[in-house]
C-alpha cells in the first residue's frame, strides 16, 4: 500500500511545528485520529487561550485556541476550538474554523472558507468559499476557490480506498476527506469525493471532480460533452 502512504504525499512533515500528528503513523487517517488527543494535551487540558495574533471587528472564538505570532484574523470570522493556528497566517473574512483544526505557519484561509477537523500544513492556501474536512494539505499545495474536499458518503458507511493492488481498505471511520500531497493544486470548483487521495505535484484543473487515487505530478484536465439546443425567446418575469 505504498500509495497510501504519509511519506508518499508529504515530503516536508518536519519541518510542520506539529510534527508529533504524524510520528508513528504510516497512513494519513492514523494522523487524523491523532488530533483530537493532540490539541486535548496541547490546548483544552490546562484550558489554554491564547492569541498572539491581531483580531478584526466581530471575531468569534469559542473554547481553547492557540493563534500564533504574525497571524490576522480579518473580521467576522469564527472560530470553534479546539484549535492551533500557526504564525503569520491570514484568515479572511468570514471563514469558520471548525473544532480539530491544525494550521500551520504563513497559511492563508480564504473569505468564507470552512475548514473543519484538519491539518493545513505550511505555506498552504484554501482560497474563498472552499469546504475542507477531515483533511490533510500538503506544504505550498493550494485549494481553488469554491472547491469541496467532501468528508462523508451519502450512506454514511465507513470510507474505503483502493491500494495499488485494487484491495479496498476500511479507514475505520465514517467522516474521511482528501489527502492532498505537497506542493499540488486544486482549481476552482474542484470536488474531490470522500477518501481521495492526491499525489506531490499533481494540478487539478477546475471543475473536476476526484474519486480514488491521483498520483504524483500528473495534470487532470476537465472532460465537458455539451449538447447545445434551440431555445425559445422567452421574456423573463
Amino acid at each position: 500500500m505504498n500509495n497510501l502512504k504519509l511519506d508518499y504525499y508529504f515530503e516536508h512533515m518536519n519541518e510542520f511545528e506539529h510534527k508529533e500528528v504524524f510520528e508513528g503513523c504510516t497512513y494519513p487517517w492514523e494522523a487524523l485520529a491523532k488530533v483530537t488527543p493532540l490539541l486535548q494535551e496541547k490546548v483544552e487540558k490546562d484550558n489554554v487561550k491564547i492569541n498572539n495574533g491581531t483580531l478584526g471587528e466581530f471575531v468569534s472564538i469559542e473554547g481553547n485556541y492557540i493563534i500564533g505570532e504574525g497571524t490576522k484574523i480579518h473580521a467576522n470570522v469564527s472560530i470553534e476550538g479546539p484549535v492551533i493556528i500557526g504564525k503569520n497566517c491570514t484568515i479572511q473574512s468570514g471563514a469558520l474554523i471548525r473544532p480539530g483544526c491544525i494550521i500551520g505557519d504563513n497559511c492563508v484561509i480564504g473569505h468564507g472558507a470552512e475548514i473543519k477537523h484538519s491539518i493545513i500544513q505550511n505555506k498552504a492556501k484554501v482560497q474563498s468559499m472552499t469546504f475542507a474536512g477531515d483533511s490533510i494539505i500538503g506544504k505550498s499545495t493550494r485549494v481553488g476557490s469554491g472547491t469541496i474536499l467532501a468528508n462523508r458518503r451519502f450512506d454514511q458507511k465507513n470510507i474505503t480506498i483502493k491500494n495499488s493492488t485494487g484491495e479496498k481498505v476500511d479507514v475505520g471511520t465514517d467522516f474521511f476527506g482528501a489527502i492532498v500531497g505537497d506542493n499540488s493544486r486544486l482549481g476552482a470548483n474542484c470536488t474531490t469525493l470522500p477518501g481521495s487521495f492526491i499525489g506531490n505535484y499533481t494540478w487539478i484543473l477546475p471543475t473536476v471532480q476526484v474519486r480514488g487515487f491521483v498520483p504524483s505530478e500528473k495534470r487532470i484536465f476537465p472532460v465537458t460533452n455539451v449538447r447545445i439546443e434551440d431555445n425559445p425567446r422567452v421574456e423573463l418575469k
